[in-house]
């Protein structure tokens, strides 16, 4: 089971001419404070700003998916966040926007010598998309823990949401990430995710997720991952792209005092 909780998962169940359990992405992480949509308990420092694009190609079935995604620092420890995604040619038909969601992050205990750091999250999305892309909404809330051990960082995740439509199921989701620090600037990355969507009362959505994230300065990343279904259920693949910036951190000056002989 621990195993099952390392990587990420969107799915999309599809009968023919019509649009099932479409796999809206709700609130997600920007880098490096997650790994692909698993959240880490880290935010951004107070007043801090992060900006991330992100663009996805999905095989089986065919859709591209781009967002904006965005963090701001209340505190050292409450971070808001936003996600903005955008869905083209889905089944080479479809366009349009998913529901927008905002929601923060408050990280409750610090990561000690054995335990992990906690954190909860509580979002809501607005109806903003097409029907075909939206649950009418939705509020959620979560539990996010994290610990580091040695280059390895791993972050557990569990969210429960409602949707705004009463027709619809609540969605729950397990997801798991690793964040293996290989160099100095790359990360590997590993994660999945197991999702009850809203149209089952089955865990029937899984996918897992590789790929690797490169530090090009102190306050930009670029990430690359693929994704691949394990449950048949779609889509069989996926491609990923983001690119994120932050507020430049301030750096600590190191004073040396030399004594005169």
């Amino acid at each position: 089971m621990v195993i099952k909780l390392l990587c990420a998962v969107l799915l999309v169940c599809v009968s023919p001419g019509l649009v099932m359990a479409f796999d809206n992405t709700g609130l997600q992480p920007i880098s490096p404070y997650g790994v692909f949509s698993t959240f880490s308990t880290e935010s951004l420092p107070k007043n801090k700003v992060g900006l991330e694009v992100t663009a996805e190609r999905a095989i089986d079935p065919e859709f591209y998916r781009f967002g904006i995604k965005g963090a701001y620092g209340l505190t050292d420890a409450i971070e808001f966040n936003f996600s903005a995604p955008y869905i083209f040619k889905y089944a080479n038909a479809v366009d349009g926007p998913e529901d927008f969601s905002f929601g923060w992050k408050h990280r409750v205990y610090d990561e000690g010598k054995y335990g992990p750091s906690l954190a909860y999250i509580v979002s809501t999305s607005i109806n903003n998309g097409r029907k075909e892309f939206s649950t009418n909404g939705r509020i959620g809330v979560g539990f996010i823990a994290s610990k580091r051990v040695g280059p390895f960082k791993g972050h557990l995740n569990i969210f429960a949401a409602n949707p705004g439509t009463a027709a619809l199921k609540s969605e729950v989701s397990f997801s798991g990430g690793i964040d293996f620090s290989a160099a100095n600037n790359l990360n590997l990355l590993g994660e999945l995710v197991i999702k009850k969507g809203h149209t089952t009362k089955e865990y029937d959505q899984v996918e897992t997720r590789l790929g690797y994230r490169i530090k090009t300065t102190d306050f930009l990343y670029t990430t690359l991952g693929v994704g691949i279904d394990l449950k048949d259920k779609g889509p069989e693949y996926r491609f990923i792209l983001s690119v994120s910036l932050t507020s430049p951190h301030k750096k600590t000056v190191i004073k040396r005092i030399y004594e005169e002989e």
